[in-house]
């Protein structure tokens, strides 16, 4: 009597096939939360008039201060001084207040949080929610720079590799800043207070309504040490080839006017930086 032989036993598993869906990509994810934020952006009008009307507004006061000043600064260049001072005002409510605002929205609105369970790192988070408010900013910054330099009959930017430098940094400062000012604003109503200081530091020390060279010496010093100082004196030299403390010079002058700036902006932007990985919260306060 025969019997059939047993078949070989096999390790091998039924073959499945694996479904896998389309990977996110960094750049997707930003774009991602950054058409997000933009529809909230545009459905808050009270963000839009401080974002798109106030700056405006501030522009024709500061026409006013600096034809006040040349009057007892005989040669001081109002024209691109208005152009210069409208941008820095349009890039400080438009990047730092408003973001610092949204930040606090999302944050009570516990949308921070949920972001964090999903694909999207902490820092793709935090760059998202700026997107709207970075992009809005450098449109108006460049209607008003490009717009005013053409109508003013503004020379020709003697560095514009410093001016892109100078533009990163004050960038990358504000949105640092803004980080780091929402873990002390506990709500978006309350950022108008917790952002007032670092307004006016920018406002007054950093040469936007008061241009540094009619301060006097000393307190002129103390202000190119201020945190958004050193990004703003950068883009000045980059776009005039000086910061209004020396003659204008040409593209390789301009480098070694501009070093000073350099180096006290990337500390401030390291400052910053760390302040705002220390103490940004993602969650209110129980």
């Amino acid at each position: 009597m025969t019997t059939a032989a047993p078949a070989p036993a096999t390790d091998t598993a039924p073959a499945t096939d694996t479904v896998t869906g389309p990977q996110s990509t960094t750049a997707g994810r930003l774009l991602a939360l950054g058409r997000a934020e933009a529809t909230l952006l545009l459905r808050n009008r009270a963000a839009l008039f401080t974002a798109v009307v106030l700056p405006v507004v501030l522009i024709s006061t500061l026409h006013g201060l600096l034809k006040k000043q040349s009057e007892d600064n005989p040669g001081l260049e109002v024209h691109s001084l208005l152009v210069y001072g409208s941008v820095g005002m349009v890039l400080a409510f438009v990047v730092y207040y408003n973001l610092t605002a949204a930040y606090v929205g999302r944050r009570g609105e516990l949308v921070l949080k949920r972001l964090r369970t999903g694909e999207a790192r902490d820092l793709e988070i935090l760059l998202g929610t700026a997107v709207p408010s970075l992009a809005l900013g450098l449109f108006m910054a460049a209607l008003i720079g490009i717009g005013g330099s053409v109508g003013l009959h503004l020379a020709v930017p003697v560095n514009p590799v410093l001016m892109l430098v100078g533009l990163l940094m004050l960038l990358a400062t504000m949105i640092a800043l803004a980080a780091l000012s929402s873990a002390f604003t506990r709500t978006v109503e309350s950022a108008g207070i917790t952002t007032l200081p670092v307004m006016l530091v920018m406002q007054f020390g950093s040469g936007l309504y008061f241009p540094l060279e009619v301060m006097p010496s000393q307190l002129a010093d103390v202000c190119r040490l201020l945190p958004t100082t050193p990004a703003f004196q950068l883009i000045r030299v980059g776009w005039f080839g000086t910061d209004g403390s020396a003659a204008a010079t040409d593209f390789l002058g301009s480098w070694g006017a501009a070093a000073p700036h350099l180096v006290t902006g990337a500390v401030w932007l390291g400052l910053a930086v760390w302040g705002a990985v220390r103490y940004f919260r993602w969650e209110p306060r129980r």
